[in-house]
């Protein structure tokens, strides 16, 4: 997901500033292309964000109302989709990022044409990664299904933590 880092609008701020009344080519070109560079987001329609105590019973209970919002969206065919996705991010955030006493985050977006879905834990330096696991392990598939299932998935970092997403294309 493309954002401005500080330093890039602290110096695209300051040559706003710096513009004269009547701006060189150069400066009236580097603006505009500036300001093209970030497109504006779609509107959101829909959002549901909830937070849960890290425990076996919040996979279970973030599951089952992904699917009871996205069927109440007006997506029933998305539902099961989005409840399988949740499951996964939310057990890795359960097993991977939990810390005694902080909750971790389960976040819907609903826009026009994407479903998103993002859950966010406190432990930002442990990462996500794909693995291959063996046909004996039985651990290790979970991003491997909301890979296959999804059209885009990544990490974004937090302020504490990081966040997890998933997208879906809204059929």
């Amino acid at each position: 997901m493309a954002t401005f880092g500080t330093p890039l609008l602290a110096q695209w701020s300051r040559r706003r500033r710096n513009c004269t009344a009547h701006p060189t080519r150069r400066q009236a070109t580097i603006t505009a292309a500036q300001e093209l560079s970030a497109p504006a987001p779609e509107p959101v329609l829909r959002e549901d964000r909830v937070d849960y105590t890290p425990t076996a019973r919040a996979v279970s209970l973030s599951r089952h109302r992904a699917a009871r919002m996205v069927l109440q969206w007006g997506h029933p065919a998305m539902a099961g989709d989005a409840a399988l996705i949740v499951s996964e991010l939310a057990t890795n955030a359960l097993l991977h990022g939990a810390i005694r006493g902080r909750r971790f985050r389960v976040h819907l977006t609903l826009t026009e044409f994407v479903l998103r879905v993002a859950v966010s834990d406190p432990r930002g330096e442990r990462l996500p990664c794909l693995r291959r696991p063996g046909s004996e392990d039985c651990y290790g598939r979970g991003l491997l299904i909301v890979a296959r299932l999804t059209d885009h998935w990544g990490v974004e970092p937090r302020t504490v933590g990081k966040s997890v997403f998933a997208e879906l294309s809204v059929r």
